[in-house]
């Protein structure tokens, strides 16, 4: 199974010839990691397509598969961002819980009550999940407001949550993956076990063997095929490099930027349930500064205005400024320095993972 993804993909960097990816499974259980976090960055809005670079990025080159839990064990936990492991859109405030002591349940001591016994796992045959899992217990009817109230809130892995006898309905999150179930409680012990089929993605990008620092590179990360035909609005946006982000299995791709210029790298990958999928997206770029001076190597002459063009005329970055800086996809470019009036232009290439400086004269 895993093979035929991994084929797949390779195809689809042949055919686009714009995709640079390398993906890697390390030996890593969810089950023991899926605990506290940070805060992160990970939203969801709309995105405008990116521009194409002038020339062509990497294809995949794509590795193997690895678990996220051990099958005996618990591996150490990585920091996963609390917007991550929350379910998209404003979550309800915590109710506090009346909830038994994790374990085995026990019988509640009033007997017009009864015990929720959850547990949560990757999937039919997979491993238990051991943390992360954000329990919500709702009326199973709406109010007059037509809103289902919360009645509970858990992350205990495997609650035993105390409640009246009755119907409701228990949502289970693990990330942005997350599974429902009405259940109707009786004056005993119910236990209900839920498949959660979720996995982790970190991403980080590279020019070359260097890694890019987290604040230069960021992520969006899409349902299906960067070939499938329809628009589409990201799953989570703005990712930063080294987070990971919970998301339900299945095939996805990402749109890698590195930095507010033309370096934009388009990735397919799949995501593996109970699994921690490491992908490496490379860039072909250097970071360039523009100058605009009279002499070679001269001062750099301020309120200039700069606009940077492919060779056929279509704008890539406008700034103003004596030093400005730009990430630049690798080819071939057209800087224009507009100052007091007067037009001074240069032609001048781009070279993967080579930075520098590119001096306009001014004459």
């Amino acid at each position: 199974m895993i093979g035929a993804a991994i084929s797949a993909n390779e195809r689809f960097g042949r055919s686009a010839g714009r995709i640079g990816v390398y993906v890697r499974f390390g030996p890593l259980w969810l089950a023991g990691a899926l605990a506290l976090a940070v805060p992160a960055q990970a939203q969801i809005f709309g995105e405008s397509p990116p521009p194409v670079p002038p020339a062509a990025v990497p294809m995949p080159d794509i590795g193997g598969a690895a678990n996220l839990a051990p099958s005996s064990g618990a591996a150490a936990a990585p920091a996963l961002p609390q917007s991550i492991l929350a379910p998209p859109g404003a979550a309800p405030a915590p109710v506090p819980s009346a909830s038994a002591p994790a374990g085995a349940a026990t019988p509640p001591a009033n007997p017009q009550q009864a015990v929720l016994a959850l547990s949560a796992k990757f999937g039919k045959d997979l491993p238990a999940v051991t943390g992360g899992v954000i329990w919500r217990i709702y009326a199973d009817r709406p109010d007059p407001s037509g809103v289902f109230r919360l009645v509970r809130e858990e992350r205990s892995p495997t609650p035993n949550i105390v409640l009246p006898p009755g119907s409701y309905v228990v949502h289970a999150s693990l990330g942005l993956a997350s599974a429902v179930r009405p259940v109707t409680l009786r004056q005993d012990t119910m236990r209900e076990s839920f498949e959660i089929p979720a996995g982790g993605l970190r991403i980080e990008g590279r020019v070359g063997t260097t890694r890019i620092p987290s604040g230069q590179v960021t992520f969006n990360i899409y349902k299906g095929s960067q070939f499938d035909a329809e628009e589409k609005t990201p799953i989570a946006q703005n990712v930063p490099s080294g987070d990971i982000a919970l998301i339900p299995e299945g095939n996805y791709y990402i749109i890698s930027n590195y930095g507010d210029g033309n370096s934009v790298v388009r990735s397919d990958i799949r995501v593996q349930a109970g699994k921690l999928t490491d992908v490496t997206v490379t860039h072909r770029a250097a970071l360039i500064v523009l100058k605009l001076v009279s002499e070679r190597g001269g001062e750099a002459l301020a309120n200039t205005s700069w606009s940077v063009l492919t060779p056929g005329g279509d704008i890539v970055k406008e700034s103003i400024g004596a030093f400005p800086r730009v990430v630049l996809a690798e080819g071939q470019y057209r800087a224009i320095a507009r100052n007091e009036g007067r037009v001074f232009e240069r032609n001048f290439d781009v070279v993967n993972g080579v930075d520098g400086e590119i001096e306009v004269l001014s004459k």
